[in-house]
């Protein structure tokens, strides 16, 4: 039996959201499960629930992506208040540290290229990280003592927006797993002061823009069929053209012969993506499977 392109295209793919405040990345996931009726949904990057911005949902087979995804630039614009820290290390948390200091621009500017690069960032205690198995701000609303461990973060870009009163606006392009808040924690610690990041919007994952979002809210189950994008349009990588029965081949899990260069390529049907494949050395075969 033949797939409709509508039925296929609920089933699997992926929507961006530009999520509001106060929205956790799990609630807009369990929206879009009731809205399509399918238990397989994800998401490609959390946001906090105070921050905004674009929201990667996968639907179906496209929920494997999620390691891929994770490979993309991210790019943030986030504000800061110099002179307190919260044990969020944002404005929904308690005030722990503070001081009288004033910052300069000028001070910012001579530190901030310290920053982009590879460095060494530890994790806010109230983060989704595990602990023995148990969620890290699980721990801290309980005043449990644990140390999360560092790990190594790339920052591509800082680039002050704005800055007046002890208010910094930065946009930030970043690799994946990086925790902003701590980035403004760890900026004051070094201008000898605190940081509470005070708003967050992420404006952009990978080639997808706040343009190319839609508000949650707006979604309905009469319209949310317009806002799916197919797993090809996500992937940017060139499609492999192969014959039925090599096509038959590297789908049962054989390696076959290509003239064509190491890399990653697309294999899609008249309708989407269906796999990935990996070329190496004249060699092609499956690394990942998305019919």
């Amino acid at each position: 039996m033949t797939i409709s392109k509508a039925v296929a295209m609920k089933n699997k793919g992926v929507i961006v959201i530009n999520k509001p405040t106060d929205w956790t990345s799990f609630d807009v996931v369990n929206k879009i499960k009731r809205l399509i009726g399918l238990s397989r949904v994800g998401h490609l990057g959390t946001l906090d629930p105070m921050a905004t911005g674009v929201l990667l949902v996968t639907i179906g087979k496209a929920t494997k992506l999620f390691d891929i995804m994770q490979e993309k630039k991210k790019t943030y614009v986030a504000t800061f208040h110099f002179g307190e820290e919260t044990n969020t290390l944002d404005s929904t948390g308690k005030i722990t540290n503070s001081n009288n200091k004033i910052v300069t621009r000028k001070e910012i500017e001579a530190i901030l290229n310290t920053f982009v690069g590879e460095i060494s960032q530890i994790p806010p205690k109230y983060s989704a990280k595990s602990v023995n198995g148990v969620r890290a701000y699980m721990l801290a609303r309980k005043n449990e003592d644990f140390v999360l461990p560092a790990k190594v973060v790339k920052i591509y870009e800082l680039k002050i927006i704005d800055f007046n009163d002890n208010i910094l606006t930065l946009e930030i392009t970043c690799g994946s797993g990086t925790y902003i808040r701590a980035l403004g924690r760890d900026i004051a610690y070094k201008l000898n002061t605190y940081a509470t990041m005070i708003s967050l919007v992420r404006t952009k994952v990978g080639k997808f823009d706040l343009n190319q979002s839609i508000d949650i809210k707006s979604l309905t189950k009469d319209n949310i069929e317009n806002y799916i994008l197919p797993i090809d349009s996500v992937l940017d990588y060139n499609k492999i053209e192969l014959s039925d029965i090599n096509t038959k081949k590297i789908l049962n899990g054989q390696t076959i012969k290509t003239d064509l260069q190491d890399g990653t390529y697309k294999l899609n049907n008249e309708l989407d993506t269906i796999a990935l494949i990996q070329v190496h050395n004249s060699n092609a075969k499956m690394s990942l499977f998305l019919g």
